[in-house]
């Protein structure tokens, strides 16, 4: 059998992969298989610009159709690949058909956490993960003031279409199991400060509770039941975390645990199969293991999977780094924080320009920084180099960043 590379999953690491291979001088034939009937797209803006309507569709896409064709790339939309013959090495996809490959990328991503409460499956209830999503949901959020929308779950995507809609007129309440916005992700300084912004726009937040029930009439949301409360709604939003797609690797027999389980040069159990993306289980920068939901760890990931799949094995060793829009926030994340960090304040928080420094061993292990261009900058290249840095001089604003990178 000749080369062929099957690549299962068309989003972000999938299209880097294609990119990528090419780059490593690998000639042989490419097949992407996504089971979207969109090409591959970016995923960030959909709770942002394009829920917005300040984002029209076709930016969203990756790559022009040109790009997989001068690329020698099939690809395969609309199908699902559904199973993985290690032995016979035979991807068999949803329509029928089946694929030889000689080496496999699997960048399958994530799904939404369905919601386990009475009523999840009611009219008005929505999830937002992809484009089709978007599209069901926009209407509500346009539809002016006067509609009630219910968030569930305050991270990232919550707290993003929380804005989005508080900023085109919606009465908006956010309900949030923990007892801090953004718990999962951000220390406690920044959820204090997000959930003030939130507050001062006019979003109402209920922490510490979860939804009991989703009240429907004549088959339609009107109220989430939480914290012993009946609150109205015209809509709902769901956004209480994503889980693996590993299935097709863990019924393929290989490894798993909380995603599909990598080296530090993305080859799993198997290997002839690699994985790249959201759904893997990797060594982390700073020892240990994780998943990371992250468009950074999808594209680096895929890079170096790439070069493994041509014969070219590097090791993944990129600082984490993420983002979010919130209103006129950027908020900027890198590296991986822990519980006993010592956290240094940089800036005023009231100004809206301020970093958390998150300080291990004296030296920075992670940074979050709002509308603070500058402290991110130079705080991932410390986090790199491991430096040691003094903590009242990062806490000094008149100690230019600059002279710390």
């Amino acid at each position: 059998m000749g080369e062929h590379i099957v690549i299962i999953g068309a989003g972000q690491a999938g299209v880097q992969a294609v990119q990528s291979l090419r780059t490593e001088g690998y000639t042989g034939p490419i097949t992407l298989v996504g089971d979207e009937p969109f090409p591959p797209y970016q995923r960030p803006p959909l709770s942002k610009a394009y829920l917005a309507g300040d984002f029209v569709r076709e930016r969203l896409f990756l790559k022009p159709d040109s790009f997989f064709v001068d690329s020698n790339c099939t690809v395969t939309l609309s199908t699902r690949a559904t199973s993985i013959d290690r032995k016979a090495k035979i991807v068999s996809l949803s329509d029928g058909r089946t694929i030889a490959y000689s080496k496999i990328l699997i960048c399958t991503g994530t799904r939404v956490r369905p919601i386990p409460v009475p009523g999840a499956d009611l009219q008005g209830v929505y999830y937002l993960r992809g484009i089709e999503d978007v599209d069901q949901l926009r209407p509500v959020v346009l539809s002016g003031a006067g509609k009630k929308l219910v968030v569930i779950g305050a991270g990232f995507i919550g707290l993003e279409v929380a804005a989005v809609a508080k900023k085109h007129g919606l009465d908006v309440t956010v309900i949030e199991f923990m007892e801090r916005v953004m718990a999962r992700s951000s220390s406690p300084q920044l959820s204090a400060f997000y959930e003030k912004i939130h507050r001062d726009a006019g979003v109402k937040l209920m922490l510490k509770c979860g939804a009991d029930s989703i009240e429907g009439e004549n088959g339609k949301v009107v109220a989430v039941h939480a914290g012993g409360q009946r609150v109205e709604a015209d809509a709902v939003l769901v956004g209480i975390g994503v889980l693996p797609n590993s299935e097709i690797a863990q019924d393929a027999g290989i490894v798993c645990d909380n995603g599909i389980v990598v080296d530090e040069y993305t080859a799993t159990s198997d290997p002839d199969i690699f994985a790249a993306g959201d759904c893997t289980n990797h060594p982390a920068f700073a020892g240990g293991r994780m998943r990371l939901e992250s468009v950074q760890n999808a594209i680096d990931q895929a890079k170096v999977a790439a070069a493994g799949m041509a014969g070219k094995p590097r090791a993944y060793k990129n600082v984490p780094w993420n983002w979010s829009d919130q209103y006129d926030l950027k908020l900027q994340l890198a590296g991986i924080a822990n519980p006993t960090d010592t956290q240094i304040v940089r800036g005023d928080p009231a100004t809206k320009k301020f970093a958390v420094f998150h300080m291990r061993d004296g030296a920075v292990a992670a940074v979050e920084s709002v509308n603070a261009a500058p402290e991110y900058i130079i705080g991932r290249k410390l986090i790199e180099s491991g430096v040691k840095i003094d903590p009242a001089q990062l806490a000094d604003v008149n100690v230019p960043m600059k002279s710390f990178g």
